[in-house]
């Protein structure tokens, strides 16, 4: 039995839907998008989009795989180079509002629990050498920079008037950035502060399950 290769014009009318499809999303949602409209702006025909994708839910499947595939390369970008030379600001831009409506719709789901994943291999690997294990899960703590990381896409006109500065610009991304740096490296409570307050907290849950 023998294949054919896809015709290399076959393979870029399929990436220009699913572009599109991710514009059309973003801005409309997915029950008000449509696959008229989104044949228009990749300049197809509908049985194209049929042909490629079959239907909306489809298509909207294959758009949740091509960001995570954009998100796996970060990842991996971001492990091989300093991170002045990365910006995932600027190269997530381009699906922020997929991912806001995404988030407000309710189907987020595959790339929160893609993001917590990548979390969690980057937690054990950085961790792996200490001599003792950190007393809050992996999974934990990657589930909760997942959710604030996630939040961007949808606070990000709120986020631009706290900065003065739009995040479509390079200067609004060196600023996101610079200050996500400066936030990171300095923690807010001191080792003692924290030992003090979790004391608190356990004291408190322990005497509330009384």
């Amino acid at each position: 039995m023998t294949t054919t290769a896809p015709d290399p014009e076959d393979l870029t009318a399929r990436a220009r839907i699913r572009d599109a499809a991710l514009r059309h999303f973003g801005e409309h949602g997915f029950e008000r998008a449509t696959i008229r409209g989104i044949a228009e702006t990749a300049g197809v025909s509908l049985g194209l989009v049929r042909h490629h994708f079959g239907s909306k839910q489809a298509l909207r499947e294959a758009c949740d795989e091509h960001l995570m595939k954009v998100m796996h390369r970060l990842h991996e970008e971001a492990a091989s180079r300093p991170l002045s030379g990365l910006n995932p600001v600027a190269a997530m831009g381009p699906y922020r509002d997929y991912l806001a409506r995404a988030l407000a719709e309710g189907w987020a789901a595959p790339f929160f629990d893609e993001m917590v994943r990548i979390g969690v291999r980057w937690f054990e690997e950085a961790e792996k050498d200490l001599p003792e294990p950190p007393d809050v899960p992996a999974r934990a703590r990657a589930t909760v920079i997942a959710a604030m990381s996630l939040s961007f896409t949808v606070l990000t006109r709120h986020v631009e008037r706290g900065l003065g500065v739009s995040l479509e610009t390079t200067e609004g991304q060196h600023e996101l950035l610079r200050t996500l740096l400066y936030v990171y490296s300095h923690p807010l409570l001191t080792p003692e502060e924290a030992a003090t307050a979790r004391a608190a907290l356990e004291k408190g849950t322990t005497t509330g399950r009384a």
